[in-house]
């Protein structure tokens, strides 16, 4: 069974997405490495480490570091199709840029089902951002659809492409609620068993209900199974 159409999809959208940008754009990358665990068929969980940096900003080509990002998931699978997770997060900015530091908890629900090679995600999170001086409620809803590049199966050495759609609703007393939206690509390689790497691009529209920013992220990972 041939995916070329799903690709060629995905590249259209970031196309047509990037002509929108304009001064407020900004080009960032994201680096990771991740540690998957699974202690048993129903629970595993994860720690993950971020590096986010600019690129492009006030329409130059800038290289600076912005922040750091430590990451904990737990998660409970129901069955085979529904899981429940658990997360913290801290983000560290004040030392690097002098924004404010953050501390992030997450609930989220995961519902997944296959169909041949495709596999489709719907994710549903709820977030708490603690920063300085305010709290954000965070609300999130996710659709996901990936498939490996050869074949069925995917299989050591092979390709897979993974591509998302999210919308968010952040709310808080000291700020107006918030709308953005983001669609994410990904190429995946299974290096090994237990290493995957993979490469791909974000693009974020930020508050667009208030006054839009447009992102750019390239973003890379390594996910090692222990």
């Amino acid at each position: 069974m041939s995916y070329t159409k799903y690709l060629l999809y995905a590249l259209v959208c970031f196309a047509g997405l990037q002509s929108y940008a304009q001064s407020n754009f900004e080009g960032l990358g994201e680096s990771g490495f991740a540690l998957n665990k699974r202690l048993s068929s129903h629970y595993k969980f994860n720690f993950a480490v971020r590096s986010r940096y600019y690129l492009y900003q006030d329409d130059a080509l800038n290289f600076e570091n912005r922040q750091l990002d430590f990451v904990h998931f737990s998660t409970l699978n129901l069955d085979y199709n529904h899981a429940l997770s658990l997360g913290v997060q801290y983000r560290l900015r004040a030392t690097i840029d002098g924004e404010s530091d953050e501390l992030r908890f997450t609930q989220q629900f995961n519902y997944t089902k296959k169909n041949h090679a495709l596999r489709f995600g719907h994710r549903v999170r709820f977030e708490q951002r603690i920063l300085d001086e305010l709290t954000i409620f965070r609300s999130r809803y996710r659709f996901a659809v990936d498939f490996p590049l050869n074949g069925e199966k995917l299989d050591v050495g092979e390709g897979y492409l993974i591509s998302s759609i999210e919308g968010l609703l952040s709310i808080s007393k000291r700020i107006k609620p918030e709308l953005d939206y983001r669609t994410t690509t990904h190429i995946g390689w299974l290096v090994s068993e237990a290493l995957k790497l993979q490469f791909g691009l974000e693009y974020r529209f930020e508050a667009f209900n208030i006054d839009t920013e447009e992102k750019l992220f390239l973003l890379t990972s390594a996910i090692l199974k222990i």
